[in-house]
């Protein structure tokens, strides 16, 4: 291990969150190569910037200790990657990785004694740009962020925490779902194929997984550290686009709250609630249904509740669903179009943004015909829904076949899955008249397509939760 060369005194107060913030910007624009000392060993594996950080930066001695990195500060140090998008724009490469879940040792500990909440409340962020292949000591240091968390998201992940650590307390570790949760989910480390863990009240083997800020979560930061045209801050976001206030989540879930302003509803036609809550249905725009449920649910504080807030940071979609009296749903779901170097250039399922899409939680808004072809729907039912195991191992098998096509440069409907072929989920267009074409890794680009779920499918999901209602 190389030895740390320690100052006479150290350029930054160890006492001090704001000192340490400051000091962290000496970084940005630079890289580890520019501090580093003769005969520093760089470290190698996941992990390994941030202790080279540590090491070289702030002249702290990597250690085991539970306790946050700056103790005395009562601050963590947290360096997560960034990916280079379109133009100078960046992206969040992946999840923000907090602490390890011992499943045994979990379950003792209340959400204000966990490993998490007392390590990760206040995080120093350093977003740096992913390089392929580049010696850790030659990535460069984009922004800093001091991040305290909100009360607001705070109250929702001491509730993620609760349903992680009561899946446990079943015996169900080996069945936990990043969907299963708003805010913090326990995702997956390791490999497929790596030993199984202990887990109490079960003797089935559960996969490694890390409590873990989602993807959605950390996108918010990024773009508000963005819109701050800084490349270090500390104040914490105001956000307009609030569903719910941090005094009603004293009170009730996010769930609740939500699936609450639905119950006067119930049972109504979709005309009678669209003037209830002023929606102009006059123009039968195509999104008329999504427009009610938005109404419902966003009391007029927010256009699309896919962009509230709350939404963004859990990775929540809602999606309205119509049901025709015979049980049929004639649509299939459609989500975002396939970004054909992301696929290609992700090594792990588990990193892809599809996984993160189909493995997040839904809420599901059921407008069902009461009779045949005369189209008057009514509110029929609301839920959250998280895709079960066994359908994300089938869109694993999905997503490698895309990857297949795309690298053998076979992007053409005539190699995707198709929903005839009644595998859950089909590639093809959103539009049939794209004219412009999406990059593609041989730089000669290709027609958009897009990720659906099969209409069966869709049906499927809203029967199984009929019958358990």
């Amino acid at each position: 291990m190389s030895k740390i060369q320690l100052p006479l005194i150290l350029p930054y107060d160890r006492t001090s969150a704001k000192s340490i913030f400051e000091y962290s910007k000496g970084l940005l624009g630079n890289t580890l190569r520019d501090f580093v000392w003769e005969g520093y060993v760089p470290k190698k594996g996941k992990g390994a910037l941030g202790q080279m950080v540590e090491n070289i930066y702030f002249f702290l001695e990597t250690n085991s200790n539970p306790a946050s990195d700056f103790s005395e500060a009562g601050m963590e140090l947290k360096c997560t990657p960034l990916k280079q998008g379109k133009g100078s724009d960046y992206l969040i490469k992946e999840r923000l990785s907090c602490n390890m879940i011992n499943y045994c040792e979990v379950i003792e500990e209340d959400f204000d004694h966990s490993h998490f909440f007392l390590k990760c409340q206040l995080m120093l962020l350093l977003f740096y740009l992913h390089q392929k292949d580049c010696n850790n000591l030659d990535l460069e240091f984009i922004f800093s962020v001091l991040w305290k968390l909100p009360e607001k998201d705070l109250l929702i992940i001491r509730h993620d925490y609760e349903i992680i650590i009561d899946k446990i307390k079943q015996g169900k570790a080996h069945e936990l779902s990043e969907g299963d949760t708003m805010y913090l989910g326990a995702c997956r480390k390791g490999q497929k194929g790596d030993s199984l863990m202990e887990q109490p009240y079960s003797q089935e083997g559960a996969p490694r997984r890390a409590f873990s800020l989602k993807m959605a979560y950390m996108r918010t930061v990024l773009e508000y550290v963005v819109k701050s045209g800084k490349k270090a801050v500390t104040n914490l976001p105001h956000v307009e686009s609030e569903l719910v206030t941090s005094k009603a989540l004293h009170q009730h879930s996010f769930d609740d709250i939500i699936l609450s302003r639905f119950k006067p509803f119930m049972g109504k036609r979709y005309e009678t609630i669209a003037k209830k809550k002023n929606v102009d249905i006059s123009r039968a725009p195509k999104n008329l249904f999504a427009m009610i449920a938005n109404a419902i649910v966003a009391s007029e504080k927010c256009s699309n509740v896919n962009r509230s807030e709350e939404f963004l940071k859990a990775g929540l979609t809602m999606k309205t669903i119509r049901v025709q009296a015979n049980g049929i749903i004639e649509q299939a779901m459609s989500f975002e179009n396939i970004d054909y170097i992301e696929v290609a250039e992700c090594e792990n399922w588990f990193d892809s943004r599809l996984y993160e899409l189909y493995s997040s939680r839904f809420m599901f808004v059921i407008f069902r015909e009461q009779n045949a072809g005369k189209g008057d729907f009514v509110l029929d039912d609301v839920f959250f829904w998280t895709m079960p195991q066994t359908d994300l191992e089938c869109a694993e098998e999905y997503w490698n076949h895309i990857k297949e096509n795309i690298l053998a440069g076979h992007i053409s409907e005539e190699y995707w899955w198709k929903g005839s072929d009644r595998k859950k989920f089909h590639v093809r267009p959103k539009a049939q008249k794209a004219k412009d074409l999406a990059p593609t890794p041989d730089g000669k680009g290709a027609k958009k397509y897009c990720y659906w779920f099969n209409n069966d499918y869709v049906r499927e999901i809203v029967d199984k939760h009929q019958k358990v209602k």
